[in-house]
């Protein structure tokens, strides 16, 4: 089945650039927020979950502004990305993922970024009320 794209938009308040982007960016800071395990091998990561693994590719990254990931066993040509985005109006400081998926499991994967992010934003202590 064809996967279809879609981005969510999360509010990080406050945070450093440096700060989110070492969250995003290295195994340590992955591991408080996205996944149990991080090694990384390269540009390859292997993320763990519940004994679980899975490997990606780094594809493209720019420091302090993105990166994307393309899952080793995906055929397909989709990706992840997280990308920091900043407001020229405000300089407020937002998180885009994008990601695809199903459409039968669209919800569902919605939902698990969304309990990630909020786990990152409490780790950065900018949790949206």
């Amino acid at each position: 089945m064809e996967k279809v794209k879609y981005s969510m938009e999360f509010s990080m308040k406050s945070v450093p650039i440096a700060l989110l982007w070492n969250y995003l960016s290295t195994p340590h800071g992955l591991e408080h927020w996205f996944c149990d395990t991080v090694k990384q091998q390269g540009k390859r990561f292997t993320f763990g979950w519940s004994g679980s693994e899975q490997d990606a590719l780094l594809v493209a990254v720019r420091t302090y502004s993105y990166l994307r990931f393309h899952w080793v066993d995906e055929k397909d040509k989709s990706f992840f990305e997280l990308k920091i985005s900043i407001s020229e109006l405000d300089d407020s400081i937002d998180l885009v993922v994008t990601d695809f998926s199903t459409p039968e499991e669209l919800e569902e994967s919605r939902d698990v970024w969304h309990n990630q992010v909020e786990a990152l934003q409490r780790q950065l202590g900018c949790v949206v009320a």
